[in-house]
């Protein structure tokens, strides 16, 4: 059996959300972050779980998930950057799933995909066909062009790696700002591969999407 390590991001302060972590926010009966590690807590063959935490919260991940002895909270960043590359710090086993904290809709039969893929691939991101007809617009505000969607994808986590390959890119890359990991391989010219995810997949950045959420549960 192949093990794996989840890096669950929690570093960030919720500032577009207003008040509150939006991690900590109850969904239903549980919080926004616990909805999420739900979701891979049944794999056996993710054997470490690390939460690169905003200190504000980290006492309160500590409570939640005191008795997980697969899960660790450790120090995140200023950045999500920051935060992953210290957790990676942490991470022992040959390949690495990272996923948003505020995605707690994520499906067990995707996280099953990436994890089958990434074998094969070293290097997959979730993703969903743009649907939108996308335009391109100047400064402003005159529409340009309209861009052919036949190859546009929408970006998801999780995304999943060798972790060597992953390591090397955060260390090359650590004084640039990417938004997402794929993104630093891409920058690299190294290959990453989709899995195909689901729309209800959503990532909680403001109140109404909390409220989509608990729709979709």
């Amino acid at each position: 059996m192949t093990n794996f390590s989840l890096i669950i991001t929690a570093g960030g302060t919720s500032s577009r959300y207003g008040g509150k972590n939006k991690l900590l926010e109850k969904l239903d009966d549980k919080t926004v972050i616990e909805h999420t590690l739900s979701s891979f807590l049944g794999f056996d063959e993710i054997n470490e779980i690390i939460i690169p935490a905003n200190q504000a919260i980290s006492g309160e991940l500590n409570t939640l998930f005191g008795a997980e002895s697969r899960i660790k909270v450790v120090q995140g960043g200023d950045s999500r950057q920051k935060s992953v590359y210290n957790a990676l710090k942490f991470v022992t086993n040959d390949y690495v799933i990272i996923h948003d904290g505020a995605r707690p809709l994520i499906k067990p039969g995707v996280i099953s995909q990436v994890m089958d893929a990434v074998i094969h691939s070293k290097a997959v991101s979730v993703m969903t066909k743009t649907t939108d007809t996308i335009k391109e617009v100047d400064e402003t505000g005159k529409i340009i062009k309209t861009i052919d969607r036949s190859k546009l994808y929408n970006t998801q986590t999780p995304q999943a790696f060798k972790t060597d390959l992953i390591k090397n890119a955060h260390e090359k890359l650590q004084h640039k700002h990417f938004t997402d990991d794929a993104s630093m391989l891409e920058y690299l010219d190294i290959p990453v591969y989709i899995v195909i995810g689901s729309y209800t997949n959503i990532k909680i950045t403001t109140k109404s999407d909390l409220d989509f959420a608990k729709l979709y549960i």
